[in-house]
């Protein structure tokens, strides 16, 4: 019996446990008559009864009952090869992700759905911060940042450029408080490009997201440095594309992963599946 191929296996095997051919038959999709040539066969090259025939239908032999642990244990062994083959295909773990805030419901969310769908052993967490992840202390697998690293085993992908500018509410007059972040080390850019619209020289709301920040800013609290592509869904007026002194807004969105870790097939499957989503997106993420 190890010597005959599979459909030989699975064809014994259905016979001894309906003992009809038409049982087998309906069983495995074939034709009765496979059923008979496949079982006669497989005696002839063995040399041995497998099953007595009688009116009723098929019984095992001893030397058919002495072989069906053994097809069982092939069958099983078979089952046990799909199952193993099919987890590999899938993809199964945890990945942590820390990310950029303003991109994870428009870009990142709906990037992992499909992948997450096709996955279900595929776990992932997201988090933010106005403060940068330390991948090398292994704080996320991967993250989205705008910070070019100073040095580290990181590979590192430019997915885009993110473009701001300055934004008032829709209507109405111009006001006069700016709307911009706390003043936090991380922050230095941002901070510099609303000082440079004059950030605190007639009042300020100061708050660490930018969906709170749009939220002020069409509210008529004040005027605010936003990334465009907020502001424009967010039906802002634009009242400034450059800094005073004519520089460009713009920060680059960087995907970063710890190198021992950019082989690992659960981390590259959603670090693939969030850049293509957002460099299918990069006239709406840089232009106003």
């Amino acid at each position: 019996m190890d010597r005959r191929n599979w459909d030989d296996i699975r064809i014994f095997l259905a016979l001894a446990r309906d003992g009809t051919l038409s049982g087998a038959a309906r069983q495995l999709g074939i034709g009765v008559a496979t059923i008979s040539r496949r079982i006669e066969r497989v005696e002839q090259g063995m040399g041995l009864p497998l099953f007595l025939r009688h009116q009723q239908g098929y019984d095992l032999t001893d030397q058919g009952a002495a072989l069906l642990p053994r097809a069982e244990a092939m069958e099983l062994a078979a089952q046990q090869m799909r199952r193993e083959a099919e987890a590999q295909v899938e993809i199964r773990g945890l990945v942590r992700l820390a990310s950029i805030e303003s991109l994870i419901s428009p870009f990142v969310v709906p990037a992992l759905a499909p992948l997450l769908a096709a996955n279900p052993g595929l776990d992932v967490e997201i988090s933010f911060s106005p403060m940068t992840v330390n991948l090398h202390r292994h704080d996320a697998d991967l993250a989205l940042r705008m910070v070019e690293p100073e040095s580290g085993n990181l590979t590192v992908r430019r997915l885009a450029v993110m473009g701001f500018g300055l934004y008032g509410p829709a209507d109405g007059a111009r006001p006069v408080r700016q709307v911009s972040w706390p003043d936090l080390a991380s922050l230095g850019t941002p901070l510099a490009w609303s000082r440079a619209f004059g950030a605190g020289e007639g009042g300020r709301f100061a708050v660490n997201t930018l969906e709170a920040q749009v939220t002020a800013v069409a509210a008529g609290l004040g005027v605010g440095v936003l990334p465009h592509f907020l502001a424009r869904r967010a039906g802002l007026r634009l009242l400034a594309e450059t800094l005073p002194q004519g520089g460009r807004m713009a920060r680059p969105v960087l995907l970063a992963i710890h190198a021992d870790l950019a082989a690992s097939r659960r981390v590259r499957a959603v670090a693939d599946a969030i850049a293509s989503a957002i460099t299918a997106q990069r006239r709406a993420l840089e232009e106003p």
